[in-house]
Formats: C-alpha cells, structure tokens, sequence
C-alpha cells in the first residue's frame, strides 16, 4: 500500500511501483499541511479475483476509523465484485489495528490513530497486515524532458518530493527500444547520453530517501527517443582547458549569458532576429541541453549567468547544479520581467555570507548613495524617465572562501541594451560600482578577512565606451562621448570610483555574435592588486561563430559567448 494524493494523479508520466511497496509489506500516509486532511493511496492486489489496482483516498482527519475502513472496503469491495463477477464473493473487510489491538471503538478519530507517534498502527485488507509509515520520503512529481539529445546530460524535470532528501535518494537509469524490456545504463541524478541511446526510450527509477527511511519507488519514462545531437560543438574544445578543477588559492569563474527563452520564442526572432537559425535550435528545450553540458564541463566554482528564465532555473539548473555540488542564488530582474540572474558557486570551496539584490529603478532616485548622480539626471526629464523605466538590476553575494583567509563580493548584472543608450548604460556602470564601493567599505571590517571583488555581467558596453574606463581607470569626464548616444536625454556627469578593476579575459574580439552586430559586450571584471590571472580559456574562432552564419546556432544555444578564467589570490 502507498499513499499519494488525487491532485497529483494528472502527471500520468509518474507511476509508483506497487510490487516494491507490497514487497515491503508497508502503507504510506500522508498528512497535508492544515493537518484536517490526510492522503492514503494502496495497491490491491489479489490473484484470485485478478485485482491489481490502485486505490486513492483522501479523507478528513475528524472522520472515525470505523467510516474510514468503511470507506476503503467499500471501493475495494466494488471492483472485486465487478472482476470476480461471483455474486456470491465474500464481501471485504479492512480494519486498523494499534500496537496489535483491533481498533473497535466506533467513536475513535483517525487524528487520533494516524499521527505521529511511537505506536505501531496497521492496516489490515482481507487478511493482510500492511505497517503503515506516517510521513515517508514521497515523490509527488516526476517527469522527463521533451527532447533528449544523444551526448548531452538528461536527468528529472519538475521533481517534487515531500519529507525526502534528493541527495540521499537513489536515481536509476534505464533505457528501452519498445518500452518493454529495459537495459540499466546508469545511475545517479544525472544520465549522460551516448550515441547507443539513440531511438531508445529512457525510464527513470526513483527511491526517495530521509535519514534512514525509504518511500515507494517512482518512476517516469520519457515520451520521446533520443535523438542524434548535434555532432561536435565548439565548447567541447574548450572543456580540455577545465578538465581540472582549482584548488587551493586558485578559483575557476564562469560568466555567460544563456538567452533567454523570453526573448527567443516569437515569429520575431524566428524570421528576423535569427533566420539563419532552425526553429528546433532556437527552442529552449534544445538550447538547454547545450548551454548545461558547456557550463558543467568547466568544472566552475563560480557561475554568474545573465537572461536566466525562472522555469529554466528552477526545473533545471537549480535541480541539476545542487547534485554537483553548487548552492545558488536566483535574482529576478525589476518590474514584471520573468528572468534575470543566476550566481552558482562550489559549496565546498565557498560559504555565502549576504546577498543583495539592487534594483535601480527603485534606488537611483531615492537612495542618498546616488544623490549627487540623480541630481543632475533629474534635470533632464525624458532620461529620467527613460533610465527609472529600466528593470536593470544588480545581484550581489558575499562569499567565504574555505580555502584561504578570504572573502569575494560577487556581483553580477546585464545593463540595458539599446543601441543608443550608452549614456544611460554608463550610469547604470556607475551606480552599480558604488554600490559595490558601498558593500565592500561596510563589510570590509566586519569579517576580519580581505574582501575582493569579482564583478561579472552582460554589460552591453564594448571596451571604447566609458564603463571600461571608469572600472579600469577610475573616472570618467562629464564631456565624455557616452553622454552624446542620445542628444534629447544628454547630461553632463562627472564620474570616479575608488576600486581599481582589470578585465580577466581582456577585451577579446566576440563576445557576441548576431549577423547584424558582433562584438565585445561582457567581461569578468576584479581587483587588479588582488588577483593574478592564471587562465582565460581561449575563445572560439571566427571560423567556428561563423560556421552557420552566427549565433545562436546549432552548436551555439546562445548569441554570446561564455566567459571562462582561471583567479589566484595574490
């Protein structure tokens, strides 16, 4: 007997096996939360009859026993009576037992029975005793993805347990021409498909665990075969770069901007934006399997992604980097906008500290921080305007290194991106590096430990515009030629910082690559005194971004190119 609620019935790709429940001779009950209300689902089964079925319930908590076992054998009774087609079969029984004493009071509750407690409560069907185990790591949701490419990681979409611990649990693979007979392939969360898998369907087996408690196995198989990837790609040359990861006083950091599917799903970028790439590798589901598969192999301790969609973090880079070992932090952008950042860092090297999200349409006006910037944008109401109607935001986590007596402020972020709006651009630059400034003069105390600065983002800027001067210089003049990229909302803003930032990758030629615009928009900013770069991994070719005319393409599930460098603390 298991226990699984009726709302969770319409995943019709999650089975719980009943023969390892029955095996185990247990019934799994559920409380839900209000605790008025608890769940119990069983497999019948019965040979004689030629019943094996599973039976839901959900009954309220204030209801006797005596109307509970009523109830169950009842439901049991009609569909024996139905298979048997005997008019004479023996009518079924089920009672509940305590600590082996029948339960016969017809007064007694089942919140007063089926709670958490040291007695030993059972379930007796026609003869048969079932324990029943209150609470047990439980799989409510379990599904496969819609597209499963050959070569590339696959593992559960949209997995949702109750009093489990997915680390603790156990994931079994397995894969099948028919859907019938099915050959073990793998084990873990995480499945890497090789080119034998194609055409095959995939099962996945799951046995959810807490401590030492099991629940009932859940499995899912997947709607779709695995189909041939794309062959080659490009960040696979890179990953010979990362086979290694860092230790000791050196750490890998990774900024990308992944496209948003957002952005990527219209008739629009279809037929105008990216024409030159096919439908299938402009849709997430594809795009996903390439943009995890480069992100994991450069064995990263630190990931900054920008245009990262809610449902894809959620589903799966949260699920999948928190079984390689990452904790994270998701930052949605200002306004009504569904996606925004994502900061993954290795939890055995780092241990967050803070974290703090700036939106900067809800600061730039009202925190005295940029009051004497706000003084002069709010002169020009058509830019003041412009620049509060931005969703721009700016996340921050400050992590301890368990290596080494140090401490990274991280910050991440993706500046609007209009073509022209250098000026609002450059202002954002500047608002975001004080708040760093901010951060780092309020903590730099308080931990007892050098703090150091890492600053990563999509900043739409290439390196002749003003935010790399003022990072790597330390001001900017108010007659700069930024301030001139819109003549209407022009301003005048003298500009300093008092951190002296270098660019660990430098200035390369792409880091996006479109067939209308092509160059460098995104950097891995730090501490030029603080850091040493040991390691930029080189960058594709031209050859290889133009290969299918520009990115996104087949091989390519973004229109930028992930940053990858190598820090050592000096």
């Amino acid at each position: 007997m298991i226990l699984t609620p009726f709302k969770h019935l319409k995943y019709f790709r999650l089975r719980h096996l009943h023969q390892h429940i029955c095996k185990m001779n247990r019934a799994y009950l559920r409380h839900l939360t209000d605790d008025e209300k608890f769940e119990l689902t069983f497999q019948y089964v019965d040979p004689t009859v030629r019943v094996d079925r599973q039976f839901n319930f959900c009954r309220r908590a204030s209801e006797t026993v005596s109307s509970f076992s009523q109830r169950v054998a009842a439901n049991i009774d009609k569909v024996v009576k139905k298979k048997s087609k005997n008019p004479n079969q023996a009518p079924v029984e089920v009672s509940v037992s305590v600590n082996g004493n029948l339960v016969g009071d017809e007064n007694v509750l089942c919140r007063d029975i089926f709670a958490l407690s040291s007695d030993k409560v059972t379930l007796n069907v026609c003869g048969h005793q079932f324990e029943v185990v209150i609470n047990s790591p439980w799989v409510n949701c379990v599904t496969l993805p819609g597209s499963i490419l050959a070569g590339f990681p696959v593992y559960p979409l949209k997995f949702e347990t109750v009093y489990a611990d997915r680390q603790l649990s156990e994931f079994t693979w397995y894969k099948s021409p028919n859907k019938n007979q099915w050959i073990h392939v793998g084990d873990g969360f995480v499945y890497d498909t090789c080119n034998s898998d194609v055409g095959a369907f995939l099962k996945l087996s799951c046995l959810p665990k807490s401590g030492d408690l099991e629940g009932p196995r859940a499995e899912a198989v997947s709607s779709v075969q695995v189909q041939a990837g794309p062959g080659f790609c490009p960040f696979e040359t890179r990953h010979h770069f990362t086979k290694d990861k860092c230790q000791g006083d050196t750490f890998r950091v990774v900024s990308y901007n992944i496209l948003a599917d957002l952005y990527c799903d219209s008739d629009f970028t279809r037929e105008v934006l990216h024409p030159y790439c096919p439908p299938y590798a402009l849709a997430i589901d594809y795009r996903k399997q390439l943009f995890i598969k480069e992100i994991k192999g450069f064995n990263a301790d630190i990931i900054c992604l920008q245009e990262v969609d809610r449902k894809i973090y959620n589903y799966d880079l949260q699920p999948l980097f928190e079984q390689l070992d990452y904790d994270s932090d998701f930052c949605i952008k200002g306004g009504l906008v569904a996606e925004g950042l994502a900061c993954f860092y290795n939890k055995n090297r780092f241990k967050r500290l803070e974290t703090f999200r700036l939106v900067l349409s809800d600061e730039l006006n009202s925190n005295q921080l940029f009051s004497d910037i706000w003084e002069i944008v709010e002169t020009n109401q058509e830019l003041s305007a412009r620049i509060l109607n931005r969703s721009t935001v700016l996340q921050v986590n400050i992590l301890e290194s368990l290596d080494r007596n140090e401490v990274l402020v991280v910050g991440n972020t993706h500046l609007y991106f209009h073509p022209d709006a250098d000026h609002i651009r450059l202002l954002q630059g500047a608002a975001i590096i004080r708040y760093l400034e901010h951060i780092m003069d309020r903590f730099r105390n308080e931990f007892g430990k050098r703090l150091s600065l890492v600053l990563c983002g999509d900043f739409n800027s290439v390196p002749e515009c003003g935010i790399y001067q003022l990072y790597t210089t330390g001001s900017v003049p108010e007659d700069h030629v930024d301030f001139q990229s819109n003549l209407q909302q022009a301003v005048r803003v003298p500009l300093q910082q008092s951190l002296r930032l270098k660019s660990a990758c430098g200035t390369p030629k792409y880091t996006n690559f479109t067939a209308g615009f092509a160059d460098c928009l995104d950097y891995i900013y730090c501490e030029a005194a603080n850091f040493d770069v040991v390691q930029v991994v080189p960058l594709p070719s031209h050859e290889e971004l133009s290969q299918h005319t520009a990115l996104p393409s087949v091989v390519f599930p973004s229109d930028h190119v992930s940053l990858v460098s190598d820090l050592k603390w000096t």
